[in-house]
Order: structure tokens, then sequence, then C-alpha cells
């Protein structure tokens, strides 16, 4: 599907002008989604080489997701899979789960949570495929086509989020290090994480079309995603994102929030990683006043005709 690049500018400002829907009055609802803390999510049911990726999609996001737009026995599909947590999730509801994963190594790792999924007695259909999810109805297995009843997934986001660290007590020279910060290698160009702003939205178009054509009248596509900022700009991937999905004929319907933080009493409590905290105070110290990101937006879109 060729995109303009006068059309991939336009999703950097405004919405199109047919769009279907006023994307500042969609419904609203929050996810209490971090009361308990990644870690805690993932613990005994997710291999431990999962840890290593460095944008995981929060285990409880994707239930919630699984639970309030599909029933047991219906599909469910990621077409960047990462570590297979949609899938995981999925399959522990009693739903069927189809991922589709560009970086073997990560394809490797999503089956062993599947593998890890079916010792706890969960053997609903999972399986992953390995390819470009720009090229989904080609990778995809022919029963799901028009079968898909919900699409959960997220594009790469900026570099500021991820990473794990290796304190200065951990290195042979004292100092801390970062590692795992990265999908795959970032000399591929074909891996959607390490293109430009520009086209990363028109693949993840792409993707979107594609999934607008595999999935059953009526199904829904929930979309995680954040804004970050690039030299102090601030870029905002949701409303972003609801353009490609209006592109690819998809129709918005809820725009909510998944907390990503504890609600305690009184106020949120973040959960930011390391390098959140730094990024943090670099922008600080250098006049921008930042906060840690307490929660994602979740974009929720639905494919046309009836349910």
């Amino acid at each position: 599907m060729p995109l303009s690049r006068a059309f991939i500018d336009a999703l950097d400002t405004t919405p199109p002008a047919d769009a279907p829907t006023d994307f500042g009055e969609l419904p609203v609802s929050v996810w209490a989604t971090a009361q308990t803390s990644p870690a805690a999510q993932r613990k005994g049911r997710y291999v431990p080489e999962s840890t290593a990726h460095p944008a995981k999609m929060l285990p409880a996001v994707a239930a919630h997701a699984i639970e309030h737009y599909t029933k047991p026995g219906e599909v469910v599909l990621d077409p960047m899979c990462g570590i297979g947590t949609t899938l995981v999730e999925a399959i522990d509801l009693g739903r069927r789960a189809v991922g589709v994963e560009y970086e073997p190594h990560w394809a490797s790792i999503a089956r062993a949570n599947l593998r890890l999924a079916r010792k706890r007695g969960h053997d609903h259909d999972g399986q992953v495929v390995r390819g470009d999810a720009r090229q989904l109805e080609t990778l995809l297995p022919a029963e799901y086509a028009g079968q898909v009843a919900l699409v959960v997934t997220s594009p790469p986001y900026g570099p500021s989020v991820h990473g794990q660290v290796s304190t200065g007590s951990e290195t042979e020279d004292g100092k801390v290090r970062k590692h795992h910060y990265r999908y795959g290698n970032a000399l591929d160009r074909g891996n959607l994480a390490n293109i430009g702003h520009h086209r990363l939205l028109a693949g993840f178009t792409r993707i979107l079309t594609a999934c607008a054509r595999v999935l059953r009248p009526g199904g829904y596509v929930a979309i995680t995603v954040r804004p970050w900022r690039e030299h102090a700009e601030l870029i905002d991937l949701p409303s972003q994102v609801i353009s490609c999905g209006v592109a690819a004929g998809l129709v918005p319907v809820e725009r909510c929030v998944a907390l990503l933080a504890r609600v305690a009493e009184n106020e949120l409590v973040a959960r930011g990683s390391f390098f959140q905290r730094d990024f943090i105070r670099k922008q600080r110290d250098a006049g921008l006043p930042l906060h840690l990101i307490t929660h994602e937006d979740v974009i929720v879109l639905q494919a046309t005709g009836p349910a």
C-alpha cells in the first residue's frame, strides 16, 4: 500500500479531514493495570530470557483488552508480538492466539513462553510466525483470515524508555552500563524500530491495513502507545496512530488510559525505570520540566461491519 509523503506529513499535525470520528471526543476509560509490578506480573509465567526485550507490553494491559473485547475460543492476533505477551495472556484466558515477529531471537522467546503456558495446562491454539508484519496477509495461516476478533499490539517507541542497567558494583571499571536497549541489529532497516519516524508511520499504516483485512466484521484493534520527546519536541504518537488506523479503513471507538503506576490512597506511584528517571533528570537540568510517565494510551479501533 503506497503512501504519499504529503499523507505521512499530515499525520504529524491533524487527522484527515474526512475522518469519521472527532478524535477529541472518543469515549475514555481508565485501566488499573499496574497494581502489581511488571516483574510480579511475569513471575513464573514467562521464561527468564524475556526480561532482555527492551519494550515489553505489560501483561495486565494485554489481559484487560482480551477480556473486554473477546470471548473464550475467539482468535487474538499480535502482528509485532515480541516475547509473545499478547499470545500468552490470550491462551491463559482461553482464547486462540497467533503472532508475527520480525526478529528471530524474539520469535524463539515467544515460542518458549507459549510452551511454558501450555505446561500450566493452557493447551489452546497458539503459534508464532517469523516474518515482516507488513506482509501479514502472506504470513498468516489461512485458517485465521477473516476470523480475528482482536488485534493487540504496539509500535516501537523512542529510545529513552528502553534498556536495563548494570550498576558500578557489577562492572569491571565501576561505571554504570546500559544494555538490552535495542530490538535487534541496528543496521537492519527491515525492522521498524530502526527507521525514521515518517517511515515508521507508513509501515505501521501498512500493518494496520493488513490487520483490517484479516479481522472479522466488527473486530477490534487495541494499540498501546505513548508520546515521546525528540530534541525536546513532543511527538504525539497516539494521535498519529489514530490517523494511521483511519487511513487503514478502521474506525476509532475509544482512547483509554492504561496505568503504568500503582494507585495509592492519594497519588499515583510511578514505576519508572533507571533510564526513564535518568532521562527526566537530564531534561530537568536542561530546563524542561518533564515528569515520569504514569500511563500509556490504548487506542481502540474497529473494523467496519456488524459484530
